[in-house]
């Protein structure tokens, strides 16, 4: 691979990474629409989850979440969120990555919702188990 492939994966990979950080911001502006902040909140929380619905080793299906997935949600969520809210974060998400500075991580957020996830549908697998016999 040639200096010029890497540098441009390097650009895609940081411009991605202030689009992402982007859309976190939006998520907690008041102005954004609730629709518009659920969605988003969904995807950040997809793309960023340390469980993969959708495991990479599966043949085509596995790249596609990451390849056509995530960027049409990111398409659709930037055309949710009014122009002057998606500008001001923007520029927030700019001057936050220009100075250096390590957007504050969700993981935790991210896992907890997973472990939440995964008890509540432990439970309704015994309730309903229970129910019929």
């Amino acid at each position: 691979m040639d200096k010029a492939n890497v540098g441009s994966w390097q650009g895609a990979a940081q411009r991605l990474k202030e689009e992402t950080y982007t859309l976190y911001l939006a998520y907690r502006d008041p102005r954004a629409p609730w629709d518009a902040r659920i969605f988003v909140a969904l995807l950040v929380g997809y793309v960023f989850s340390p469980i993969d619905p959708i495991p990479d080793f599966i043949l085509v299906v596995g790249l596609l979440d990451e390849m056509v997935v995530v960027p049409l949600g990111v398409i659709l969520a930037k055309k949710m969120i009014p122009g002057e809210v998606l500008t001001k974060c923007r520029e927030r998400s700019r001057e936050v990555m220009r100075e250096g500075k390590k957007p504050v991580s969700q993981a935790a957020v991210v896992v907890a919702l997973w472990l939440l996830l995964a008890a509540i549908g432990v439970f309704l697998a015994f309730r309903v188990e229970g129910c019929c016999t």
